[in-house]
């Protein structure tokens, strides 16, 4: 029987999970007692997730790109979620969460034990970190179901306006089965490696930000500028459409860390009041620096800010106090500003939507700051024994999985888009089309007559 205490001292939360979902009879010699709360509670969350995808996901790019694009990234959102969701319950889950807990490739990826999950019904169950007591096994499927489908979907931002929709659904389905699976697996399962190694990521800074945030530079590098890019402004069409985006982001993103906790707990509240005071913080930060760098502060740069803050505290959403993820917000947000005004003009890569100034530096930021935000000693909720944390050996740990994250990612995305240009004979459309825009040249339809 496996040790609580011992796991506990390994990894987060988060991570823990997977462990009690690869082993329902944790602690115990029988199965756990459903209890209907934390139930319901996570069937919220997963709803919360959805809704930060479609549509907030969804409206926030579409509002950034030009009008003639807004359907296409509303359909790129739309279709991948569909197209993710369709595959992790015929494999995704299986091979995130599942497969030995010792020994050779079970490091780095699970198995088809679960394939089409077989053995998963109404009736199998997921303990959770109270003794005796658990959820649904389908509660957890699904909830991870939502993380699997919005991370591949962020990438769509960094491509946006110059990709064809096919190479852009054939690169999501091999992105999303050779590096999304593995660093989930790596991450949240018990026999990971980066598990194993004791890396916090309570919610999925590295899973799901850093790995799509580096997915999106090396596709947009591999792909190319767009027509006029650095040449002749490139302006978001409809900035309302990009604040209500951004505003149901962050409603959503309540249950995508709350929910990470498995239980209607303080915990979790903790993990809820976290992701309000680190994203307020992180988009008064970036409008107050734009105002003093630019000369005002912009709805474009606090919107963005705040989805920098968001980003931010994923990872350390519950292991910060609440004056940590304050802290850990103003800095992401002031970060993300000069990757996204300095940076990125200075290595002249067009990522459209900034996914990697926003996404990939906010949670390399989380990652890294989640070391020291954990602290006991900083009003922190480090696993284990307070007295002996350590800040900078958890930095160290962090920094490691951090750099495993992004060299995997990397690979793996350009790869997939050499693939992708095989396949499609180039994953860009014509220069004609691109003028045109996609909405017509893709779909045949206008978002506005």
């Amino acid at each position: 029987m496996t040790d609580f205490k011992k796991v506990s001292k390994l990894a987060g939360t988060a991570a823990l999970l997977s462990l009690l979902v690869a082993l329902p009879a944790f602690a115990q010699d029988t199965p756990p007692t459903i209890d209907k709360g934390d139930t319901t509670w996570m069937m919220i969350s997963t709803v919360l997730v959805i809704a930060m995808t479609i549509p907030g996901l969804a409206l926030f790019y579409g509002g950034l790109v030009r009008a003639k694009n807004m359907l296409s990234v509303l359909m790129q959102v739309f279709a991948g979620f569909s197209m993710v969701a369709l595959l992790w319950v015929i494999y995704g889950y299986s091979l995130a969460f599942n497969g030995p807990t010792e020994g050779g490739i079970s490091a780095f990826i699970g198995d088809f034990s679960k394939l089409f999950l077989s053995g998963v019904t109404p009736s199998s169950t997921a303990a959770t970190f109270t003794p005796g007591v658990g959820i649904p096994e389908l509660a957890f499927v699904v909830f991870q179901l939502t993380f699997g489908a919005i991370t591949p979907a962020l990438i769509v931002g960094a491509v946006a306006e110059r990709m064809k929709f096919g190479a852009v659904m054939l690169f999501i389905a091999l992105w999303f089965t050779f590096s999304y699976l593995p660093i989930a697996h790596m991450v949240w399962f018990s026999g990971g490696l980066l598990f194993k190694m004791g890396a916090y990521d309570f919610a999925g800074g590295t899973v799901v930000h850093i790995n799509a945030g580096v997915a999106g530079l090396v596709a947009a590098i591999v792909l190319g500028p767009r027509i006029g890019f650095l040449k002749e402004p490139i302006p978001p069409h409809n900035l309302v459409y990009t604040y209500i985006g951004a505003c149901l982001l962050w409603v959503g993103w309540f249950g995508f860390n709350a929910g990470s906790n498995l239980e209607a707990t303080g915990l979790a509240v903790q993990a809820l009041l976290n992701t309000i005071t680190a994203t307020a913080a992180a988009a008064l930060a970036w409008a107050t620096a734009e105002k003093f760098i630019r000369g005002h502060a912009s709805l474009l740069g606090a919107a963005s800010g705040a989805v920098a803050g968001l980003v931010a505290i994923t990872p350390a959403a519950g292991f910060a106090g609440t004056m940590g993820a304050i802290v850990l917000g103003a800095v992401a947000g002031v970060v993300c500003l000069w990757a996204v005004v300095t940076l990125k003009p200075m290595l002249k890569y067009d990522d459209a939507l900034d996914v990697f100034g926003v996404h990939g530096v906010g949670g390399i930021v989380g990652a890294l700051g989640t070391a020291v935000v954990a602290a006991p000693s900083l009003g922190g909720f480090a696993l284990g024994d307070p007295a002996a944390y350590s800040i900078w050996n958890q930095l160290v740990i962090q920094a490691t999985a951090v750099g495993i994250a992004v060299v995997w990612s990397g690979v793996v995305t350009f790869v997939a888009m050499l693939i992708v240009k095989a396949v499609f004979g180039g994953a860009r459309v014509s220069e004609s089309a691109e003028s045109d825009g996609l909405d017509i040249a893709s779909h045949g339809e206008h978002a506005y007559n």
